[in-house]
This record gives structure tokens, sequence and C-alpha cells, in this order.
């Protein structure tokens, strides 16, 4: 077979974990190669920058917030189940804070201040939170709350923070990076080994092409987004260029092949296959989230697993008045504690209430809430927020009257305040399991029902994004074959893989496991 490029190690897809397991493999003194199929970043670069990390981390005891490995692992044990090995999960948490050092060793900056309130995601004075269900009766019942979302230090949503010092660090570590080239098959010797892939790549069209190309990638990623017309629009013209002034190329990799390009939640007929139910949510991903690293894998004889799971955010704060207000559904009846992550809100309303929700807050609760949302949202927040109360809010004097209003039992609703109220007066434990201090008794009008339901809706979307992947040897990152062996040459990490999030997602565990995972699979391939 002929060549066009050779290295030790080549990484598919370069986002964070893709540039976790490139500095990793450089750091072993393997060569390394990188490519992505637009401009790098992955879905990182777009997020809002959350590393799930604890057990006593230089951020956390600068902050003077107290953890140990043991309250950690207690509390992701009742997250992540059975996703991973316990061994594994204890390996994550155990290497936890040497995570942070890491990171902040090769450029991403992390900082100490404690946002004092519960939310979603913190304004730009706060780097340190509650950024999962740590604070919910549930969860409380088992640990303390500790705060652990570490947010990479900038304004709005800085992933950037996170995926630019890497992706510095690991140019200044001798990783070469060809962006713009799509791995379009692997290539296998008469052993049936990875040797290396056929891929496509602009890197040979003029140059006015090239930067196009990287231009409209740029527009797809984010703005793309939110606009998903703008996005199918910029893609068709992607595929254009690539058809016209892609080159085919054969690059070999003599020691492993790292699988790192994402999960599948842009690829609307992987999505409708295998997660029907998700097909009404926000795809929080790039272009480049179109599942070709998992179907790469299969290719080759692996197995993928929880293809059908799928994290669908919808949060009901900031303001955080609302985290005491009542989530019902049809039936006026709660179904979650309020105080639950959003993932896990968004999943019960997908998975058990046909997708419809209500959130019931009275006069009091709103007053609160309207002066809560400039000092605790962010701009997008804001935006969001301002849209819920225009758009899907509905007011009444009674109780029954805003229940007729939205078309949910009035009789259901009646009983469902009764019951929280009567619990709140007696000193009982909340009927959903929701701590004391979120409680509030529902008291006087007028009331207000906020259409939560997820379904697409421009203002106020449901972002979604995949959890399955291909199933790996927790040990080395080893993509694993149908018959429960390590596929030789073949490694896979982030979203392309199962993972410690692939059960349940909690802001920064998805960036974490994807440095945990990355740098799993770097070390492993460059030391075969």
């Amino acid at each position: 077979m002929v060549w066009d490029a050779t290295t030790d190690v080549l990484v598919v897809g370069f986002g964070a974990a893709g540039a976790c397991a490139a500095l990793e493999a450089r750091a072993a003194g393997a060569q390394v190669l990188a490519v992505d199929r637009f401009n790098g970043g992955g879905a990182t670069e777009l997020s809002g920058g959350i590393v799930y990390a604890g057990g006593g981390t230089t951020i956390q005891r600068e902050a003077g917030v107290q953890d140990t490995p043991e309250e950690m692992l207690a509390y992701l044990t009742g997250e992540v189940g059975d996703a991973v090995r316990p061994e594994t999960l204890r390996k994550f948490v155990d290497s936890s804070p040497e995570m942070i050092d890491w990171l902040m060793g090769h450029g991403v900056p992390f900082e100490a201040s404690v946002c004092p309130y519960k939310t979603s995601y913190p304004d730009n004075r706060y780097y340190l939170y509650y950024s999962g269900s740590e604070c919910s009766g549930e969860f409380r019942a088992l640990t303390p709350p500790v705060q652990r979302g570490h947010r990479a230090k900038g304004k709005g949503a800085s992933g950037k923070k996170i995926y630019q010092p890497l992706a510095r660090a690991a140019r200044r570590a001798g990783v070469e990076l060809r962006p713009h080239t799509r791995v379009v098959a692997l290539e296998n010797d008469d052993e049936g080994r990875v040797v290396g892939v056929r891929a496509r790549t602009m890197a040979y069209a003029p140059a006015g092409v090239r930067r196009s190309f990287a231009a409209l990638a740029s527009v797809a990623a984010k703005p793309g987004i939110y606009y998903p017309p703008l996005r199918r629009i910029l893609e068709r013209r992607l595929d254009a260029l690539e058809r016209r002034y892609a080159r085919e190329v054969r690059i070999r990799a003599r020691r492993g092949v790292i699988l790192s390009a994402g999960g599948y939640i842009a690829n609307t007929e992987l999505l409708a296959r295998h997660a029907p139910r998700y097909t009404g949510g926000l795809a929080l991903g790039t272009t480049g989230d179109d599942g070709s690293g998992i179907e790469l894998g299969l290719s080759a004889g692996a197995v993928a697993d929880r293809m059908d799971n799928v994290s669908a955010w919808r949060f009901i704060a900031p303001p955080s008045a609302f985290y005491s207000g009542l989530l019902v559904n049809e039936n006026g009846e709660r179904f979650i504690d309020e105080t639950r992550y959003g993932a896990a809100v968004g999943n019960a309303l997908v998975r058990e209430q046909g997708s419809k929700g209500w959130l019931l807050v009275d006069a009091e609760l709103m007053r609160r809430a309207k002066q809560q949302l400039t000092d605790e949202a962010i701009w997008f927040q804001r935006v969001q927020a301002e849209s819920l109360l225009r758009t899907s809010a509905v007011r009444a004097g009674t109780l029954r009257e805003v229940a007729r209003r939205v078309g949910i039992s009035a009789d259901g609703l009646a009983k469902t305040v009764e019951l929280h109220n009567a619990a709140i007066s007696r000193g009982e434990v909340d009927p959903m399991g929701k701590p004391a201090d979120f409680t509030h008794p529902i008291g006087s009008g007028p009331f207000t029902l906020l259409d939560v339901s997820v379904r697409p809706k421009l203002t106020n979307p449901c972002p979604m994004f995949s959890l399955g992947g291909l199933i790996v040897d927790e040990d080395t990152g080893s993509v694993t074959s149908t018959a429960g062996e390590a596929i030789p040459g073949l490694y896979a990490a982030g979203r392309t893989a199962i993972g410690i999030c692939s059960e349940s997602y909690v802001s920064g565990l998805s960036i974490a496991d994807c440095v945990f995972s990355g740098r799993r699979a770097g070390y492993s391939a460059a030391d075969r």
C-alpha cells in the first residue's frame, strides 16, 4: 500500500479528547499527527467550558471548599451507574485533582471564585459552582453537596478557554494538525490490525477555497447551533466544496489510530433510528458530531452501546427562585425534585411525561425571579428567561383558572399544591424530596404556569447531545470487537466512546471524561 504520510499515532478529531490524546502520546515519545474535518475544537470549544473535578483540587482548596475523594465517589456512583466499572470510576475520581493541575499546566485558566447561589451556569463573576444535582434531596442523602463545577475563566461560554490552550500546547509539543481532512475509512493489514486511514483533504485546494471552507465551518459551528436552517445551508456548501476540491490520501499509523470525533447528535438519521424521542431538541455539537467516528469503529468490527441515551437539557434557572416552583405534568402532578440538574429534568420530561411539562409559580416567586434576573443571569440566560416569561407563560388569578387556560387537570393541580403546602406547614419532607431550603408554600395569585415542554423552539430550545459510543477497554481505551477482544491498533475517546458520562450527564462531566479518556488512549497508543 502506498502511503501519503506516516506517523506513530494518528488522532482523528481534534477537540478536547483529541488534544489530550495527542499531548499524552507526544509526552510518551510518539510522533503524532491529528486530523480534523473542520477547524478543530469540536463541541468543547463551543461549550460552557466546565470541567467536573473534585476530591480536593487546587482550585477547591484555594476557595476553601472542603471535598474528599470518598464524597466525590459517593455522588458520582449515583450519577454514573453502570456506565463504567467501579474501579474505573475510582481511578477517575482519584486522578481528578491531578487532572486540574495537568490542565492548568497546559495553560487552561481556572479561578477559585465560588458562586453563592445554585444555578445552571454562573455569570462572569464566578468560576466554581454546583454543576450537577449535588443540592437535590436524593443526592444530599448520599453525601453533603460540594461545588465541583470548574469553569474555565473567560467571558461568556468559556469552552474556548479549554480547547485553545490545549491546542497551543499540542503544537508546541510537536503535534502536527491537519484541518479540513475527513477520514472516510480505516486501513487494516492482513492480520486485521488497524494500520492507518483513508481520508479526503482540502489541503491541496487553492488558498482562497481553503479560507472559504474554514469560514463556512466556523459559522456552521456556533451560529449554526442556534439556527439549524442556516447550518443545513452551510453544510451543503461545505459538502459541495469537498466534492470538488478534496483529494484522497492515505495516512499510516505505526502504533495506533485514536477515534475522538465526537458523538452523533448532528446526524438526524442516526438520531431517529436510535433515539426517536429526542428529535425535537437542539443539536448541541458541531456538524462533525455526525457519528462518523463511531461508524468507523463499527466498520472495523467494534461494538456500540447506549446509542439510545441522549442528554436533554431543560434548565428552570436562573432565576434561582424558580427552584421553589413546582414542575407538573398534564395531570397537574409533580414528577421530579425541581432542584435536580437540567438534564435529569429534561430526560424525565422526554421519557416519562411525553415531553410536556409546566412550572407553577405564585406571585411572590415571580416577583423574586424578576429581581434576580439582572444579578444572576449571563446574557444568553437572560434572553431565554425573558423569552420564557413573554411567550411561554399563562397567568390567572386562581389555580383552577390557570390550569384550565393551559389545558391541564385543575383538580390535580389543586391537590398537588395542597399536599406540597401541607408538608411544609407540618415540617415534613417534601413529597418529591426537595430540600427544605428550596421549598416555598404556594401562596396568593396571580399564578403562572410556564411551559417547559421539550419541542422545537427558536427562543427557548432544549439542547441535546448523544452519550452512547464505542465500547472500549477501560484500562487502555482500545476499541472492543464483537468477540470482546481489543481491536489491534484502534482506540477511542470522548463522546465517540462509552465513558464516565454515558449513563447520566451533569455539567463538566463530558469534558472531564474527554480529558480522562483522551489521555488514556494517547498513552496506550504511544506505548504499544
